[in-house]
């Protein structure tokens, strides 16, 4: 029996699965999500605060890009809806945490308090 031949082997790539371990419903295909960004976005600036049109526009436009530990917001459209913080190696892909983004509010919170 003779092996397929591909027909353009440069498109050819390794094919790798990102599974995100999401709190309540257990491991998940990374297709069930949407990246939505940085999860600085979660600390958004007081309108009425001091400086807060510079604030805003560095909230808005201004991003850092690092190699390595990231933490971002994943959205779970195929899923329960719910926003998670995923801690990722932006090198590896490897997964280093996951969070449910409500439970870093509250935490925020009763801290503020």
């Amino acid at each position: 029996m003779k092996k397929a031949k591909a027909t353009n082997p440069i498109c050819i790539r390794e094919l790798r699965i990102m599974i995100i371990k999401h709190p309540l419903l257990g491991p998940r295909d990374s297709s069930e999500f949407v990246y939505k960004g940085d999860a600085s976005l979660l600390d958004r600036p007081k309108w009425n605060g001091q400086k807060s049109e510079k604030k805003f526009y560095e909230y808005g436009y201004l991003r850092k890009n690092p190699a390595g530990s990231h933490r971002e917001l994943w959205y779970h459209e195929q899923g329960d809806r719910s926003w998670l913080v995923v801690t990722r190696n932006t090198i590896s892909h490897e997964i280093e945490k996951v969070e449910l983004a409500r439970d870093i509010a509250r935490k925020k919170k009763a801290k503020a308090k």
